[in-house]
């Protein structure tokens, strides 16, 4: 019994371990990574690896544009009005058509059915997550 109790103590402390050690990337490198599976899955040729690559740096320059503003706001305590909230959200829906786009320009007609269906997919594996965590709260 005492065995099994610190072979489970040990288990949950190598567990918990393992979370913390999860790679911290640089903007670039999640880039890099996310160009990689898009190359692998929609099977893009090189003129459209260096578009969506631009694409990719753009995306990620606004983000962490956004991700600034919204620690500035957290660190001053000030939360924001509906309009703001409102704004917000129509800029990123306006955002998101605007990268849907540039994403149908750059790549062929069975590429962007298969990017957008990948977009889907991701979407319902983050709602999920999402219900998750409410659950566990």
């Amino acid at each position: 019994m005492k065995k099994l109790l610190i072979a489970a103590l040990l288990f949950v402390g190598i567990a918990g371990f393992a979370q913390d050690r999860r790679e911290k990337l640089t903007p670039e490198q999640r880039n890099e990574k996310q160009l990689q599976k898009l190359t692998s899955e929609l099977t893009l040729d090189a003129s459209q690896q260096a578009q969506v690559k631009q694409l990719l740096a753009e995306r990620s320059a606004k983000a962490e544009k956004l991700r600034e503003e919204r620690k500035e706001r957290k660190e001053s305590n000030t939360k924001p009005t509906a309009e703001e909230r409102a704004a917000f959200k129509k800029q990123m829906e306006d955002e998101a058509a605007a990268n849907d786009a540039k994403m149908k320009s750059i790549l062929k007609t069975d590429q962007y059915t298969k990017w957008k269906t990948l977009q889907e997919e991701k979407k319902d594996k983050m709602r999920d997550k999402m219900k998750e965590r409410k659950e566990k709260i």
